[in-house]
């Protein structure tokens, strides 16, 4: 019987084919989905914020894009997933309240989304797909059977990309 592997806020870690890995919750926040396709290794990261520079208690490197995502390539490596041959999907980073739009503060949703497109841009991994941005919160699987990034949210259709 394969495991659904969970993932917490600000969190990550690393499954293996038949097992799948999870994110509950997403709402600003992005799921970052790695995958090593011939080793079937999958990587997920929950990432809070964008920036661990602009934040004095930054030791938690899994909150944010940019610390997070070098963190989740240095465990796929320790399990065997070649990084070259990396690819990501993402979704989240959604805009959870309905504030003035120009407030750069709180549209941390898409700011998140932008850090973690730069970040896996200067790395070279290429993004598959993504279910960002919008108003609403997300739960995310991913199967790395198949690749499969199934993305679950209230009163909406199931979504695979």
């Amino acid at each position: 019987m394969a495991e659904m592997i969970k993932v917490g806020m600000a969190d990550l870690n690393v499954c293996h084919a038949p097992n799948a890995i999870t994110t509950l919750g997403l709402g600003s926040c992005v799921g970052v989905a790695l995958y090593d396709r011939t080793s079937q290794i999958a990587g997920l990261v929950h990432v809070m914020l964008p920036d661990s520079t602009q934040v004095r208690q930054n030791q938690n490197r899994a909150k944010f894009a940019d610390t997070g995502i070098d963190y989740l390539i240095e465990i796929m490596q320790q399990k065997g997933a070649n990084v070259s041959l990396l690819t990501a999907k993402i979704a989240g980073g959604a805009q959870m309240f309905a504030f003035n739009e120009n407030n750069d503060m709180l549209r941390v949703g898409e700011r998140n989304v932008n850090a973690v497109k730069k970040k896996l841009k200067e790395l070279g991994i290429r993004l598959m797909a993504e279910d960002t941005g919008l108003n609403y919160g997300r739960t995310v699987e991913f199967y790395p059977e198949n690749g499969d990034f199934v993305i679950k949210s209230v009163g909406k259709p199931t979504k695979t990309i």
